[in-house]
């Protein structure tokens, strides 16, 4: 169970989808609750879809083009804080969806194409988790043996807990906006906004401490 936890844990402090789902309620104001909920089900799909494929192909094309895991981490890290400090700085996007009129286009579009983006690209799984799901595949043991195997059966059941808490959050989205109203929303929305700026400070920092150590002591001390 230690790589379910482990995988499992550093993908649910970056997805959060209790707080993606405000966000989702305020970007779908526009839907009815029917369509909301198949929409709310293609981006669990979509979501399980980028996080296994991260997981498992991921680190195959970093090393293709010769990019490390400590610099995935660094440009991964500055993309989620960057993205935490916008949404910090923007005006009260729940608020302003509720003022807007709903799009007419959302009617005539099927929920399988109104899902991908931006809803799940990259409101729900951004670079930073795809970045945090390659670190996780780069750690996985070598060679087909029981240790793979494991290793496969565990973070998959996390990505599919982890989509499954999507669409349970997504989907009932607009009754947690009811229960808390539009004050706590946002608070909520706000909060989420400064632990992604955190979360993606901290992601920076583990690459940059990864990058320095591999510095030699010489040219350290001398600069």
């Amino acid at each position: 169970m230690a790589t379910f936890l482990l995988a499992f844990g550093a993908l649910i402090s970056i997805v959060n989808p209790l707080s993606g789902a405000f966000i989702f309620f305020g970007a779908t104001l526009g839907l009815d609750a029917k369509t909301r909920t198949q929409v709310s089900r293609w981006v669990a799909i979509y979501a399980f879809c980028i996080v296994a494929t991260s997981l498992y192909v991921g680190a195959y094309v970093l090393s293709f083009f010769g990019i490390s895991i400590p610099v995935l981490r660094v440009a991964g890290g500055i993309i989620v804080a960057m993205s935490g400090w916008r949404m910090l700085s923007a005006p009260d996007a729940t608020e302003q969806r509720r003022n807007e009129t709903p799009n007419p286009r959302w009617s005539v579009v099927a929920p399988s194409k109104l899902a991908f983006y931006p809803l799940t690209m990259p409101l729900t799984t951004g670079p930073g988790t795809i970045s945090v799901a390659v670190s996780l595949g780069a750690g996985r043991p070598h060679g087909f043996n029981a240790n793979l195997l494991e290793f496969f059966i565990e973070t998959v059941a996390a990505v599919a807990l982890l989509a499954l808490l999507i669409y349970i959050a997504y989907r009932h989205s607009g009754r947690l906006a009811d229960f808390i109203g539009s004050t706590g929303t946002s608070i909520v929305v706000r909060l989420s906004a400064f632990l992604l700026f955190c979360i993606g400070i901290q992601i920076l920092w583990n690459g940059l401490s990864e990058l320095l150590g591999t510095l030699p002591i010489g040219s350290v001390g001398t600069s």
